[in-house]
């Protein structure tokens, strides 16, 4: 049962309307300054044997949301085709509507499940990590281990954790449905990135 569960990983789970066409915006070099620092210390790549990628990277851009494009964990370096500006969503309907050169991340529902939940938040980092999600587990705020990652139940989750936990402060979630998946947040990448930065 567990490798039908990790089969699944990496893959879209929501109703995607993509518009495939040249980025509106510019990628900021923070953006891929810390997805390739991520690369290089291995909390997001591509796993071979299950030929799937891992790990997402975002920044709020007004009211849209600039993310990392699905599958590109195996890229590097990262290039600005390899993003997607997320223009809307919703939630309760499992919609997301992308613009770019590539689909959204699987894990978009979830990053806009936070951006929404705190005004004060406008970078997100999901990494893989197994020896810190096991020693983390019961340590800082966690999603329910029932909950499937990319699905409006994970946003609910992350809405959940904002309200009853002090995610907030200490800007990093378990996924405890989601094998070795972490979320840092922040103001920014650096502050997102050096919160990662001090659990590893």
């Amino acid at each position: 049962m567990k490798n039908k569960k990790f089969i699944d990983e990496g893959y879209i789970k929501f109703n995607c309307k993509w518009i495939d066409e040249k980025l509106s915006v510019e990628v900021p070099q923070s953006l891929k300054f810390w997805r390739d620092k991520l690369f290089q210390l291995k909390q997001i790549g591509y796993d071979k044997k299950l030929k799937v990628g891992y790990g997402n990277i975002s920044v709020r851009i007004g009211k849209n949301i600039l993310i990392s494009g699905t599958q590109t964990g195996s890229i590097f370096p990262i290039e600005d085709t390899h993003f997607t500006l997320v223009t809307n969503y919703d939630i309760s309907k499992n919609e997301v509507v992308c613009r770019g050169k590539l689909k959204a991340s699987s894990e978009t529902m979830t990053h806009a499940a936070i951006y929404q939940a705190s005004e004060d938040v406008n970078a997100i980092i999901h990494i893989h990590n197994k020896s810190l999600w096991g020693h983390l587990s019961n340590k800082v705020p966690a999603t329910n281990k029932e909950v499937a990652y990319g699905t409006p139940d994970m946003a609910f989750e992350i809405v959940r954790l904002f309200n009853e936990t002090d995610v907030i402060r200490k800007k990093i979630i378990v996924m405890k449905g989601h094998e070795d998946g972490i979320i840092v947040f922040g103001s920014n990448l650096d502050d997102a990135g050096n919160v990662l930065l001090s659990y590893l």
